[in-house]
């Protein structure tokens, strides 16, 4: 069930435990990639449901995997995130269409 996997790119690797830590305890499968790179290759091992996406990423960055991601037959539900945005990126971003766009650290507490 694609809407249950959920794909972690980020190039840390605080974050990454983090996301999948929390995601894992609510029940969803996690896979993570350190890379853009090493995000679009995981793509077609599985069906995801969600991508959560950083911007910015050594290589290829967040705006072009999200553009990829966009090409993609019934590509996933993408949320782009970022600790470092900007208006301009944001913008970008937009424009490339997220499903949903935040600053890390991720407002967890405010969801509750």
């Amino acid at each position: 069930m694609s809407q249950h996997r959920i794909l972690i790119v980020d190039d840390e690797a605080s974050i990454r435990s983090s996301l999948r830590g929390i995601l894992e305890d609510e029940g969803y499968a996690v896979t993570t990639a350190a890379s853009g790179e090493d995000g679009l290759a995981e793509l077609p091992k599985q069906s995801f449901g969600l991508v959560l996406l950083d911007i910015w990423l050594p290589g290829l960055d967040g705006l072009e995997v999200l553009r990829r991601i966009r090409t993609l037959d019934d590509h996933p539900q993408v949320v782009v995130i970022s600790g470092h945005g900007t208006v301009e990126t944001a913008v970008k971003a937009t424009k490339l269409g997220p499903s949903i766009s935040w600053k890390n650290p991720c407002p967890w507490k405010k969801w509750s």
